[in-house]
């Protein structure tokens, strides 16, 4: 049953019932993308409410983008889990819902009768969802911050000039990686309970993420051996495959094939180029790349890299201008992907970024736009509190 609100929304997911118990990024990140989805997601906050309210600027309003970017589809409630009343509150929540998802320090909701053994023992069918940075064993006591991640995990080792110091990635990408694999992990689990009815503990950790994510950097190590360092902009195993000058910017060019570097060939004008034994296969471009990076370089630098972009692209050759933000959601709607939806109706109407997965029966809906602080409160306790009496 849909808690009680007026219009329920469509999509995939519509009927299930999301116990949002997490904060900053990883879990409001996931619950979101289920709230797309249709399912009903009760943000449930502290009394001063989700961190990343206060993370400013850049603001809308006077409401942080960093908070509204993650949180639209949910409603929020504020309870104070150690005030009993307001316990008893989330513990009926978690009791009706379908699927809890948390991101507490492993352990931290046992003291309010929320952690996973007495969740289903309350709630059999459910889906428990963690999100930690380490994991629930020796990891435990340590915070997980996307930037310690990358950190520990060598993908800061791996980003920068190689003579450089090593520098974060632009985003939290193990934050966003380990909300996609718990949304991954809270799909796949309700699958086995729609055939079993039982339901499951899910655990997700960002540095299992990040190694996981780290591809074949990690399996280079785990594999080969091998601990890679950062290449600046190259790749390890591929040339051309990184920025490249042309006569107004830098394009990125990645022919990461025979294929398609002949075809690059054929559009700069170097047709004798992929018959040199130096180049003629990746392996051996890899190895000469020194003595190739200039004879590309040279004729690139005849045309602006926009002009190189529709040349190339229109042979299938993989490139690209390296874009601020604008550019990038310009590009989206070049290619006529929609990149922006509005959430909310008149003064609360938030532009936000189109869910990134389309249906052809299901689609996403935007239908809340990112609650206010307890906005739904009234409401949510008086359908708990009915439950709870009925």
């Amino acid at each position: 049953m849909y808690a009680h609100t007026a219009e329920p929304p469509a999509g995939p997911l519509f009927g299930l019932l999301v116990a949002d118990f997490s904060r900053v990024l990883a879990g409001p990140y996931a619950t979101m993308l289920l709230a797309d989805l249709g399912a009903d997601v009760v943000k449930v906050e502290g009394p001063q409410g989700d961190e990343t309210r206060t993370w400013m600027p850049p603001v809308r309003g006077d409401v942080s983008t960093y908070y509204l970017g993650v949180n639209r589809g949910k409603r929020s409630i504020a309870l104070d889990l150690r005030d009993e009343a307001d316990a008893v509150v989330a513990r009926e929540l978690a009791a009706r819902a379908d699927v809890l998802i948390e991101n507490f320090k492993p352990g931290g909701l046992a003291k309010y009768g929320l952690d996973y053994e007495a969740v289903h023992r309350a709630n059999p069918g459910s889906v428990y969802a963690s999100i930690s940075g380490f994991g629930a064993g020796e990891g435990a006591h340590v915070p997980g911050y996307d930037l310690m991640v990358q950190a520990i995990s060598g993908l800061m080792s791996l980003t920068g000039d190689p003579d450089g110091p090593p520098y974060r990635a632009g985003i939290s990408v193990f934050d966003v990686m380990a909300g996609n694999h718990a949304v991954i992990g809270i799909l796949a689990a309700l699958r086995h309970r729609d055939a079993t009815g039982e339901g499951q503990h899910v655990e997700v950790n960002l540095l299992s993420s990040a190694l996981t994510g780290l591809v074949n950097h990690s399996s280079a190590f785990a594999a080969g051996g091998v601990v890679p360092y950062r290449m600046g902009n190259a790749h390890p195993s591929v040339f051309p495959y990184e920025p490249l000058p042309t006569a107004d910017a830098d394009l990125i060019v990645a022919a990461a094939n025979d294929g398609q570097f002949r075809r690059l060939c054929e559009v700069l004008d170097l047709p004798d180029v992929p018959a040199d034994p130096r180049f003629a296969r990746n392996a051996d471009r890899t190895k000469h790349r020194e003595e190739l990076r200039p004879i590309l370089v040279e004729r690139l630098a005849k045309r602006g890299a926009a002009d190189w972009f529709d040349a190339l692209t229109a042979v299938g050759v993989p490139c690209g201008p390296i874009n601020t933000i604008d550019g990038g959601f310009a590009m989206a709607e070049r290619f006529g992907l929609d990149p922006i939806v509005e959430v909310g109706d008149g003064d609360r109407a938030v532009p936000t970024t189109r869910h990134p997965i389309r249906f052809s029966a299901t689609p996403a809906g935007y239908r809340l736009p990112p609650p206010e602080l307890d906005e739904h409160g009234a409401e949510l306790r008086a359908w708990l509190t009915e439950a709870a009496d009925g």
